[in-house]
């Protein structure tokens, strides 16, 4: 297979060119003037783009598949151009603490993946000590919580567990990912709760995330291990995270869609659709993250995709205490924060970089994330100038609810191609399972 086009992105900007595809990987980029007269043609409105690479996605399979599964998670990738997933180790059951649990993981993923996906092991209390035969099977790093992650099968470490993972890690160099709040200081700022947005969002403030991350960092000096920061919300974690890798310490930083394109000022009384821990901010922080990711100082955008029914995220009558904490946004991070970086001046090809090749070399998977000979011939064909509001008969996820629906966006992904060939969801799944190296 061919596909030409007047915009496909090579390297770090859009140019004519014809991709040539063999074997399910890219053979080579040539002039668009090599392109046989049968090779697909990209419409006049329409740019190729690597297939995305989404780091942060719960997908819940199995044990609460009624939240989501590996069926319906892929087919909303795939609707979102996004044609690799490393799924997180919970809110499965059981979580992926162990290799038994992987291989259950595996099991269920191997029948229904629409897309390529990868799998990050879990560092909780009980697995300390063991993680080293996660690693050796394939685990792509090992997420943990420094304060309650909301399931009881996942609990958080305390400081020295925290101090234990990145001494055990550091022995083979394997990365820990943390969802960094301070559990101390969520208990110094718990509130009553109820329906309004900024109490919520005082109960789980910028200092938790700060205090959680320095934490960290202080590890990595004594360790020389590596960590990542989940879903970094706070804009005054910035500076922490810039600091730390000028120093020298093996940092890095994600932040999320729902962060970027949302803003504490826009998000109504009871609207718990928008409930995420940590939570979205204010304009002024929102304003800090972009120029962080602009800067480099935040290396990746993902979309932490963690759904749950309706029932759950609704759950207190829009009482944001009650209701289930997380975003269903896998299908539309790329037009979301597309939306928002045109407003702000920020060029496709630079989004387009932190969902996919920035997110692809995270996790060592340098075949993909680009377009360029020897790559995975995984790619989208994106619209970057259409516009569409989100309605709910495009959901593909399991579960209708998302804080995305009805917001205007700009940007279409009209087909997305793996391994060489589209990604049909009504075919049967070609999706590979992925292990780290």
């Amino acid at each position: 297979m061919v596909i030409a086009g007047d915009r496909v992105l090579v390297g770090d900007g859009f140019r004519p060119a014809a991709v040539f595809v063999a074997d399910g990987r890219i053979a080579r980029v040539g002039a668009i003037e090599e392109a046989p007269d049968d090779a697909v043609r990209l419409a006049p409105d329409e740019v190729l783009l690597p297939g995305l690479v989404d780091t942060h996605v719960h997908v819940n399979e199995p044990g609460r598949t009624e939240w989501e599964g590996f069926r319906t998670a892929t087919a909303a990738a795939a609707a979102g151009g996004v044609t690799t997933l490393i799924d997180m180790p919970l809110n499965a059951i059981p979580p992926t603490v162990d290799v038994p649990a992987l291989e259950v993981k595996r099991a269920a993923a191997a029948p229904a993946a629409l897309v390529d996906v990868g799998f990050w092991g879990g560092a909780v209390p009980a697995s300390l000590g063991r993680l080293r035969a996660l690693w050796d099977e394939g685990v792509f790093g090992f997420k943990c919580f420094l304060a309650p992650s909301g399931v009881d099968e996942f609990p958080h470490l305390v400081r020295e567990q925290l101090d234990a993972a990145l001494d055990e890690l550091a022995a083979f160099d394997g990365l820990l990912i943390v969802h960094a709040e301070d559990p101390a200081v969520l208990d110094r700022a718990a509130n009553a709760g109820g329906r309004d947005y900024p109490a919520f969002v005082a109960s789980r403030p910028e200092e938790a995330e700060t205090a959680a991350i320095r934490a960290v960092l202080d590890g990595l000096r004594r360790t020389g291990g590596r960590a990542h920061v989940l879903h970094l919300s706070a804009a005054s974690a910035v500076p922490l995270v810039r600091e730390a890798k000028a120093e020298g310490l093996r940092i890095t930083a994600e932040t999320c869609p729902h962060y970027l394109v949302f803003d504490e000022g826009h998000i109504p009384s009871g609207a718990t659709e928008y409930k995420c821990c940590p939570p979205i901010r204010d304009a002024a922080n929102q304003d800090a993250l972009w120029a962080a990711l602009v800067d480099g100082t935040i290396d990746l955008v993902v979309s932490d995709h963690s759904p749950s029914t309706a029932e759950r995220k609704f759950a207190g009558d829009g009482d944001f205490q009650v209701a289930w904490g997380g975003i269903a946004g896998l299908q539309f991070g790329l037009p979301a924060v597309w939306t928002e970086a045109r407003r702000r001046g920020v060029p496709l090809e630079t989004v387009v970089g932190w969902f996919s090749r920035a997110t692809a070399d995270f996790v060592g998977l340098t075949a993909k994330g680009r377009i360029e000979a020897g790559a995975d011939a995984d790619l989208a064909v994106f619209a970057p100038d259409e516009a569409h509001r989100v309605e709910v008969d495009e959901l593909r996820f399991r579960n209708p609810v998302s804080a995305y629906l009805g917001h205007d966006l700009v940007g279409v992904v009209r087909r997305t191609v793996l391994a060489g060939t589209p990604i049909d969801p009504a075919a049967p799944p070609r999706g590979r399972l992925l292990r780290r190296g």
